[in-house]
């Protein structure tokens, strides 16, 4: 009898103490990619293993690349930051970490496999932020001092408080400041005021090896060149000091039809010749885009065509199969509210848009930068927002647009007839761009960004894939020397390819700021290749 009552409390002890670590693993799981001692590290509160922190990160909005990290980092401050990769640098074996804003890349650039991502975003909810802070100095004028994790849409809401703005933006504003200058920050405003990469006094870094560094064109600008369109190899920026001018009130917001790709890319040329900042007649901005019979005329980026003219307009898609749209905005205030339309009629004045076919609004400046909103909204309320988006970014130059329209336009997309979404085509100068920044551009004065921004299901995503693929072997074996932006390459050659005669004095900035390799591997430039 006590022998079976001894046996009973043994068991009755071993179930208690399984269920006990049971449920201590539960509470605080750990994994064997990452060094123990980070529990014990002051920031380790904030580190994150659970099953639905490694989920929200292990995707971004081009859906189309799942990988897990190890970890999760919510920031309170930057010195969490500073402390995890100091850690991570000092370790025997050190592992990757990945900055992630709002997760809008589109092939795994902001992932982390086995890693540590640090969700940015997480920033914003303490006060060991940056924020967001407009000043002026004498030198400078208005700045607005941001942290890399504030979005541009609150951007762009804090400094119209004070009267003034940035001024080169992209078409969306739900990005990070931090991810967008990690690449260019491009949109319609490029060809006057420079991509936002141009438009940046001073950052607060944290290299690779944990340390914050404060850097300029005047000081540390080896760093600073280096990020700007690094692309994140070299440091998580927490701060960026953005240049600001006075805003305007209102927009005058116009779209024009070709029918003629000769005639559109000669008078988009023409509008982004007259580009200087201080040049009153000159545009604020301007895009270009396609129209084809698979797609409406309105989409996610904007419903600007009246209702009542859509019938006309796709009579004329059908006619010709491609419609080209040149779209143009012209900001103004009280000041210049009675000679805007003057200056628009002097710049449209002899352009050779199809009669009959100009529209024209006029809204807020608020609401046209923040176009795209209404149509994301939208698209979230269908469950449509959240599928893959196989996206293909590129820089043309000029002189062999004919050809890629030809060959692309029309040879590959227009006969797969599956493209339903924005086609993006317009011009940038080259003179706006700082080639010391390690962004990467063609060698030519004036080239084009083509954007194929397209959406799919979850099915059927291959189809865009293999054409994105096929529109660069085309260009490949055309001798057509693009360049990809938020790029994607398979291999170390192509990378090197990419960044051309940048590719040596990139290679030894990341020896310099990241000499372990173990940041941003979602780029797949140093890591996975």
């Amino acid at each position: 009898m006590a022998e079976n009552s001894t046996i009973t409390i043994c068991l009755m002890a071993i179930l208690f103490i399984t269920r006990l670590a049971s449920t201590l693993g539960k509470s605080r799981p750990w994994t064997g990619f990452l060094s123990p001692r980070l529990q014990t590290l002051h920031f380790a509160r904030n580190l994150h293993l659970e099953p639905d922190a490694i989920k929200s990160v292990s995707s971004d909005y081009g859906n189309l690349v799942h990988e897990n990290p190890a970890a999760v980092l919510y920031p309170s401050s930057i010195e969490d930051i500073t402390s995890l990769i100091k850690f991570s640098y000092n370790n025997y074996t050190p592992f990757t970490v990945a900055a992630r804003g709002h997760g809008h890349s589109v092939g795994g650039q902001a992932m982390a496999s086995n890693g540590v991502v640090v969700d940015m975003m997480s920033l914003r909810h303490h006060k060991n932020g940056t924020g967001i802070t407009v000043s002026k100095s004498p030198s400078l004028g208005f700045y607005a001092d941001v942290g890399g994790e504030q979005l541009w849409i609150d951007v762009l809401r804090s400094t119209i408080e004070h009267g003034f703005a940035p001024v080169s933006w992209t078409d969306y504003l739900y990005l990070t400041v931090g991810g967008t200058l990690s690449n260019a920050g491009i949109s319609g405003t490029t060809f006057r005021y420079g991509p936002q990469i141009s438009n940046v006094y001073e950052m607060d870094v944290v290299t690779g090896k944990g340390e914050v560094v404060t850097c300029s064109s005047r000081s540390n600008s080896e760093l600073f060149y280096a990020v700007l369109g690094g692309l994140g190899q070299f440091g998580i920026i927490t701060r960026a000091r953005i240049a600001l001018e006075p805003a305007p009130k209102r927009v005058k917001w116009v779209r024009m039809l070709y029918s003629d790709f000769s005639a559109f890319t000669k008078d988009q040329e023409l509008l982004i010749s007259i580009n200087g900042r201080k040049q009153k007649n000159a545009l604020d901005y301007l895009e270009g885009s396609l129209l084809m019979v698979q797609g409406p005329p309105n989409n996610w980026r904007s419903s600007f065509f009246p209702s009542s003219d859509i019938p006309k307009i796709m009579s004329l898609v059908t006619q010709h199969a491609i419609i080209y749209c040149l779209e143009a905005a012209k900001y103004y205030d009280d000041e210049t509210r009675q000679t805007v339309d003057k200056d628009l009629q002097q710049l449209f004045k002899g352009l050779s848009f199809v009669d009959g076919f100009m529209f024209e609004k006029d809204v807020s400046y608020v609401d046209f930068l923040n176009r795209v909103r209404s149509g994301e909204e939208k698209l979230h309320s269908q469950g449509l927002w959240d599928v893959p988006h196989p996206w293909l970014n590129l820089f043309l130059p000029k002189s062999r647009i004919s050809d890629f329209n030809k060959g692309v336009f029309h040879d590959i997309v227009l006969k797969r007839n599956i493209t339903t979404g924005v086609v993006l085509f317009y011009p940038m100068n080259r003179q706006k761009w700082d080639d010391k920044m390690s962004a990467v551009i063609p060698d030519e004065d004036v080239f084009y960004t083509v954007g194929f921004l397209h959406s799919s299901g979850f099915d059927d995503w291959q189809a865009y894939d293999q054409q994105n693929k096929d529109i660069l072997k085309f260009c490949h074996q055309a001798g057509i020397e693009i360049k990809q932006y938020l790029p994607l390459h398979n291999s170390y050659k192509e990378w090197i390819n990419h960044f051309g005669s940048k590719w040596r004095r990139f290679r030894e900035r990341k020896a310099q700021f990241d000499p372990k390799m173990m940041l941003s591997p979602g780029q797949r430039i140093f890591n996975d290749i």
